[in-house]
């Protein structure tokens, strides 16, 4: 049984444990020490168990810790590479600016190229998760497929206008941009696809071959992106009659029924 002394050591180093415990894993904690200080049968298994919960509660905290002081190296260095240019931040730069210095720095990134893509990851995980809201949206497919690519512009707008202009050295290497963006890509790419196989099932599109016509959708919005961004597709028209020209020739593409009955 455990003695009375056991019992205080094992309640002293969960209180400890409580104190640095994450806010999902604190639960957990509690009922299982209370379970254990019942049923395990001497202080030496209650404190190898105590130690067990307390060292995974310890793993995640600092593995939070981690990603908290990652994204705040990436913050700073997106503000850098704003502000100044790629070419015109160094590493130095960047660990003065975040106040974690040069080790922690390096320890995370080990160049600026390393760095410069962590940062493009992270402006377009904003595109990716936007989209992915929209895509999971209780909408009609024909709706939502114009809000994906209305999304998609809005998205990119701001993220170019968060990180000065098309023509800042940020987005000037178009190729090195591109490389980031292969795997994005690939997930817009998949949630047209559902998008349309969901008109498709709903008798609003007429679509031969979902997986061409998802790549073709793509490929359009992006070579928009530019055009969009400055202001030059039709500057002369309000939203909604913007909005009603892209819907026909969606539409038209996707053999909406709609146009058919106007036709």
């Amino acid at each position: 049984m455990l003695t009375r002394s056991g019992i205080e050591v094992v309640q002293s180093n969960t209180k400890k444990g409580e104190a640095n415990a994450s806010p999902f894993l604190f639960p957990f904690v509690k009922e299982f020490h209370n379970y254990f200080l019942i049923s395990c049968m001497n202080q030496r298994k209650a404190v190898i168990l105590h130690t067990y919960i307390y060292n995974v509660q310890k793993t995640v905290y600092e593995s939070m810790a981690v990603s908290k002081t990652k994204i705040k190296l990436v913050d700073v260095a997106r503000q850098l590479f704003a502000k100044n240019g790629v070419d015109n931040t160094t590493m130095n730069d960047i660990a003065i600016a975040s106040k974690k210095g040069r080790r922690t720095l390096y320890t995370y990134f080990k160049s600026k190229e390393e760095i410069y893509v962590a940062v493009v990851e992270s402006e377009l995980e904003v595109l990716s998760d936007e989209l992915e809201r929209v895509a999971s949206e209780a909408i009609a497919p024909d709706i939502k497929i114009l809000k994906l690519i209305e999304t998609h512009l809005d998205s990119i707008k701001m993220i170019v206008f968060r990180n000065g202009t098309l023509r800042a050295s940020f987005f000037r290497d178009i190729w090195r941009v591109e490389r980031v963006r292969r795997k994005f890509n690939l997930r817009e790419i998949a949630l047209f696809k559902q998008v349309l196989i969901e008109g498709k099932e709903a008798g609003l599109f007429e679509v031969d071959n979902v997986d061409i016509l998802a790549d073709i959708l793509h490929y359009c919005v992006k070579g928009i992106e530019v055009p969009y961004i400055r202001g030059k597709i039709g500057g002369e028209l309000n939203d909604r009659e913007g909005w009603e020209y892209v819907a026909k020739i969606v539409y038209g593409a996707l053999g909406h029924k709609s146009v058919k009955t106007n036709s």
